[in-house]
């Protein structure tokens, strides 16, 4: 008998773990979901109505209680408005297979996406038109791309090539792929204040390794005065980096494996370290 109630509990004890952990995984892909966005700062106001709410209760006032516990009744239904966009985001990904997957995509959309990104660089580089491309990873750069005009578009070299063209209205800022689509274009970006920049690096590099600085995005850089490509990534730039270089690096970064992530560090020291030269 002792022998089965200790067997009963083990198993129980298992189911739980389980329980725990896939109410834990599930939790963590939906803070991924929102990270980055505008349902952050909601999310907070909704936790600090929570501390009040907890308060109120705690100390039994009554008239605060009353009012916070209306709010919460009627809360479900608001938070499905406020969330509309996160939570049709979520069921698209559910429906794509991607939920637990938010960041990967097929080798087919890589292809074309680095594809169309070389052909624009390349034209941009040789007519010496200056150019900024950030790619979004795990970081949200929605605070970014709400600095600039929306744009949703796919990724193409003739679209790319006619943002940076100059004297159009979006030529000036960057570019930002969100998902591989182009999310915005002319977005403002935090300029690096690290003092051992090059001074030779104008405002358009500063700002590509800003933002690397704060965020893991990858920037990749046209300069108008030399027509050089450079990339910048975790505050490390590479300027004048050579074609196969750039779409070995593209691969890398944007679609990550565990092997290849090993090998980053080895980038830079190949390409001469932490150097800005």
């Amino acid at each position: 008998m002792l022998d089965y109630f200790a067997d009963l509990t083990w198993k129980e004890s298992i189911k739980d773990i389980i329980d725990i952990l896939i109410v834990t995984y599930i939790m963590y892909q939906l803070i991924l979901l929102v990270r980055g966005t505008r349902a952050v700062q909601l999310l907070k106001g909704i936790l600090f109505l929570v501390v009040i709410w907890a308060v109120s209760t705690w100390f039994d006032l009554y008239t605060l209680k009353w009012l916070m516990n209306q709010m919460f009744t009627f809360g479900v239904v608001a938070i499905f408005i406020i969330f509309q966009p996160e939570l049709r985001r979520a069921l698209e990904q559910l429906g794509r297979g991607k939920l637990f997957g938010r960041s990967s995509a097929d080798n087919e959309e890589i292809n074309k996406l680095i594809g169309e990104m070389i052909k624009a660089l390349n034209y941009l580089s040789r007519r010496k038109i200056g150019a900024l491309v950030v790619f979004e990873r795990e970081t949200g750069l929605n605070e970014y791309t709400e600095s600039g005009i929306k744009t949703q578009a796919v990724v193409s070299s003739e679209l790319l090539i006619n943002i940076f063209i100059p004297n159009t209205p979006l030529h000036d800022g960057a570019v930002i792929i969100q998902n591989n689509q182009i999310a915005s274009a002319a977005c403002y970006l935090p300029l690096s204040e690290n003092p051992f920049i090059s001074k030779e690096l104008g405002t358009r590099h500063r700002a590509a390794i800003g933002v690397s600085e704060v965020t893991d995005a990858v920037t990749v850089v046209v300069s108008e005065e030399t027509g050089q490509i450079s990339l910048a990534i975790n505050g490390q730039v590479v300027r004048d980096i050579k074609e196969e270089s750039l779409i070995s690096k593209l691969y890398e970064e944007l679609r990550p494996t565990p092997s290849l992530k090993e090998k980053r560090g080895s980038f830079w020291n190949r390409r001469g370290g932490r150097g800005n030269s």
